[in-house]
């Protein structure tokens, strides 16, 4: 669904936890406590310029270089190269944009309070697997203040709010346009379904070890057949006088409607360009001749399908008394336990488990994509059917996540207008976003100033 849109989009569409995760690891370390800063050579401290200016707002080198290497890192994560010069420019380009929307988000009165970037901070720390005790100390030896940490925080909910208010409000999906989508959907999918045939056959019999001059009359009376057939002779009354197959032409040799691939490639071959009533040439099997006609031809139903995944978890929610670190330690050792085969999973989820699937063993019933959060829904769908993850860590406390099955399963009206309205809006918020973004840069005033070093 326009995985390929993620890097544009990934900035936003995502809860503001999620976007955050994968960001911290990898914030600005240039802006340091003052005691860092006094301590690098001057030469270093003497390439901090400001390389342009938005709306006043200054960008410096050392943020265009930080930002560079940062999308150099990720683009060869993904398996792409980008080169210095095309890193720093991309990132130049990234700053002024943010920067430009950062006061369109102050101009229009948006705010994040200290609750938020509590929750925001929290959600960091989940998502890393760590404590917020062991994320401020991560980040205290990465060289990045509390202070600065949170500003970061606050400049992401500040773009996503003004992201989500501006261009979200743009988007407008009616029942025609989902309508019309399902409908490609469902044609596109017949098109790809194996057709169902029904053909009559007519058998004539070639015993085994014959001689030639015994093969040749039997294929002559063949033909014959089969010529009679072309020429508009009754097909079922041929069948009955002259096939050979143990049902002595019975319903005139009709074989029945089934799938395509349930039949011989022989016969599919032979019948791949007749219509419907057409009547194919004599062929040639290790059981004798045969001679088919096309009785129907049909396209399988297309039913839009849906991959659901069953699984079950244990859940421990955090406490005072249960922190998140003694969570993650506690539903690891119990994972060693039943993997090694020492613990049953299901008596486990009865006895730990804080959450209503406990009665059940942590059974979560048959899921359709999109019925947990990401973070969980991520983690499952990584997983083989028998495979326990290691614990995971969400907004909901601790779990530990087993696949018991997998299957395609038919989507409901429901579902299918649920997808349907998903992708349509994944579509136009990727050319909503970028009109606006483009709108909003050139309402900017933008100087640029010295060139990248």
């Amino acid at each position: 669904m326009n995985k390929h849109l993620f890097p544009v989009r990934a900035l936003w569409l995502a809860s503001a936890s999620v976007c955050l995760a994968s960001t911290w690891l990898t914030l600005n370390v240039s802006a340091q406590t003052p005691a860092s800063a006094a301590s690098r050579p001057a030469a270093i401290r003497s390439a901090d310029f400001i390389v342009a200016v938005v709306n006043s707002e200054p960008i410096t080198n050392q943020e265009v270089q930080t930002l560079g290497q940062r999308l150099q890192r990720e683009a060869q994560a993904q398996g792409r190269s980008v080169d210095g010069p095309e890193a720093k420019q991309l990132a130049l380009e990234q700053l002024i944009n943010d920067k430009a929307q950062l006061q369109q988000a102050r101009d229009a009165g948006i705010v994040v309070d200290e609750d938020a970037l509590d929750q925001a901070e929290a959600g960091v720390a989940s998502n890393n697997q760590l404590t917020r005790e062991a994320l401020r100390q991560r980040l205290q030896q990465d060289g990045v203040t509390l202070t600065t940490f949170r500003e970061q925080l606050r400049n992401q909910l500040l773009l996503s709010r003004v992201r989500e208010r501006e261009v979200e409000a743009r988007i407008r999906i009616s029942d025609i346009e989902v309508e019309k989508f399902l409908q490609e959907q469902i044609k596109a999918q017949a098109a790809r379904a194996p057709a169902e045939l029904n053909l009559a056959m007519i058998l004539i019999v070639v015993p085994e070890n014959s001689a030639e001059e015994q093969i040749k009359p039997l294929e002559a009376q063949a033909r014959d057949v089969a010529r009679r057939a072309r020429s508009g002779e009754n097909f079922a009354e041929l069948a009955q006088t002259f096939s050979q197959t143990a049902d002595r032409g019975a319903n005139g040799g009709a074989l029945g409607l089934r799938p395509a691939d349930r039949y011989p490639e022989l016969f599919m071959q032979a019948v791949a360009a007749l219509p419907v009533g057409g009547v194919s040439e004599v062929l040639r099997s290790g059981a004798g001749f045969h001679v088919l006609k096309v009785l129907e031809r049909q396209q399988s139903p297309a039913t839009l399908m849906a991959t659901q995944t069953r699984a079950r978890h244990i859940l421990l929610r955090l406490t005072p008394q249960l922190t998140q670190a003694q969570a993650l330690a506690q539903l690891s050792a119990l994972r060693q336990d039943i993997v090694s085969g020492k613990a049953d999973f299901a008596e486990s989820a009865k006895r730990l488990s804080q959450d209503g699937s406990a009665a059940q063993g942590g059974d979560l019933g048959w899921a359709s994509p999109g019925m947990f959060v990401p973070e969980f829904e991520q983690t499952m769908n990584r997983l083989r059917p028998g495979q326990v993850a290691e614990p995971l860590a969400s907004r909901f406390g601790v779990h530990l996540i087993e696949v018991t099955d997998r299957r395609d399963a038919p989507m409901s009206e429901a579902e299918q207008g649920a997808l349907a309205r998903n992708v349509l809006r994944d579509k136009k918020l990727d050319e909503a976003y970028v009109a606006w973004a483009e709108d909003v840069r050139g309402r900017a005033y933008v100087e640029l100033r010295e060139p990248v070093q």
